[in-house]
């Protein structure tokens, strides 16, 4: 009788996460075209959201990093130390180099990333499998001159890393 109703109710748990749809994360800002430093090496514009964001998107910038387009998104919304930001980062081309990315992850702060968490992203939606999405936590405190940053793993050679400004 017990494992019975333990398995209804994961069975419910399981169902009810599965009908809530997205990640479930406020929105967050981006930056133009050209801006962000590319030290080593986005979203795809318009209006995509990742299931259960809204919001307009703002465009973070784009940089070429490598032979890689590096185009980064935001969701809306102010950028608040201890919330996070829902990010969409595109990256495109060097294909013709035979290189693939395998990984991608964000984070919020300085560079060396001293104070803050980097998160893994992944594909969400299979019919865009060049856009990369997750939610950046902000650091607390936030600390000045903070920015986006996106390292990008590679089958072949090491990291390449781009950099965008949040408070467009």
């Amino acid at each position: 009788m017990f494992e019975r109703q333990w398995a209804l109710t994961c069975a419910s748990i399981v169902l009810a996460v599965a009908l809530s749809g997205g990640c479930g994360k406020a929105p967050e800002p981006a930056k133009p075209t050209g801006g962000g430093a590319a030290a080593d090496a986005g979203h795809s514009g318009g209006d995509h959201h990742a299931p259960g964001h809204g919001g307009a998107v703002i465009d973070l910038g784009a940089v070429t990093v490598d032979g890689f387009a590096v185009k980064a998104t935001r969701d809306e919304g102010s950028i608040e130390a201890g919330g996070d930001a829902p990010i969409d980062v595109t990256i495109t081309g060097a294909d013709g180099e035979g290189r693939k990315v395998t990984a991608v992850r964000f984070w919020v702060g300085l560079r060396d990333a001293k104070g803050s968490v980097k998160a893994r992203a992944d594909i969400e939606n299979p019919n865009e499998p060049n856009r990369w999405h997750t939610h950046a936590e902000v650091p607390d405190p936030l600390p000045g001159g903070s920015r986006l940053w996106i390292e990008i793993e590679l089958d072949q050679g090491g990291p390449l890393v781009a950099d965008f400004d949040l408070r467009r």
